[in-house]
């Protein structure tokens, strides 16, 4: 009697974290990170321009559970919202989705603006300079919703349940709100991560240059399996 009952509190206590989860782009990220919201147990959509797309048709096969749309059935599908689109198309694809279905909702930046240049010596051009970020300028564009950036400062691999020879990776994150941010903390260590709150949205000029950093093994060295750690006395 007593498993049935603990067993109950189990799914009940799930079933309490269950989200639509609506997520902006359809490339690599999008789809990694679409499958990691499954395997929580979310509803997820994943949203793209062309939804007869090879690779999103593909997808869906492969994730029979998850649901597909344009940007604006997917942010107006989810509770949290996450962008995973290219740092270029990212304003466009906001204003596609629909600034309105942004209003009130947790929304995960996961971009970066990476200028459309090859990489001088193993190191990314930015279409941002030191004093601005991507992130300021979506916060602005929606400023309805709460921006929380994360997922900025790795790669895809090693997203969701990252195996990293038993080490927790730390996740920088920052924003405006602190609820959202602590939203996207629970969802972090739900992904094997820790957060650590940079504060608020001006942060994100720190954070998104550690995308340069960390794919510099990576372009010079083929070296991809990596990830932050902030160590504390």
């Amino acid at each position: 009697m007593i498993i049935l009952v603990v067993k109950l509190l189990i799914l009940v206590s799930k079933k309490q974290k269950l989200m639509k989860i609506g997520i902006i782009g359809s490339g690599i990220v999008g789809q990694v990170l679409a499958k990691a919201f499954l395997a929580e147990g979310n509803d997820v959509m994943l949203g793209t321009r062309n939804t007869s797309k090879e690779e999103v048709v593909k997808w869906k096969e492969q994730n029979p559970s998850a649901e597909v749309g344009t940007f604006d059935e997917t942010a107006a599908f989810g509770e949290l919202i996450v962008l995973a689109t290219g740092g270029a198309i990212t304003e466009d694809a906001i204003t596609l989705a629909g600034v309105e279905n942004f209003a009130g909702k947790t929304v995960i930046d996961a971009t970066n603006p990476i200028a459309p240049e090859p990489p001088v010596n193993g190191v990314l051009k930015y279409f941002t300079d030191i004093n601005e970020s991507l992130m300021e300028k979506i916060q602005t564009l929606i400023p309805q919703a709460n921006v929380v950036k994360a997922f900025s400062s790795v790669g895809n691999a090693l997203m969701y349940k990252p195996n990293l020879k038993g080490q927790i990776p730390t996740m920088f994150i920052c924003g405006n709100n602190a609820a959202a941010k602590q939203q996207v903390s629970n969802i972090l260590k739900d992904f094997g991560w820790e957060a650590e709150d940079m504060g608020t949205v001006e942060a994100a000029r720190a954070i998104e240059p550690l995308c340069i950093l960390w794919c510099i093994p990576g372009l010079l060295r083929n070296e991809w399996m990596h990830a932050f750690k902030l160590l504390k006395a």
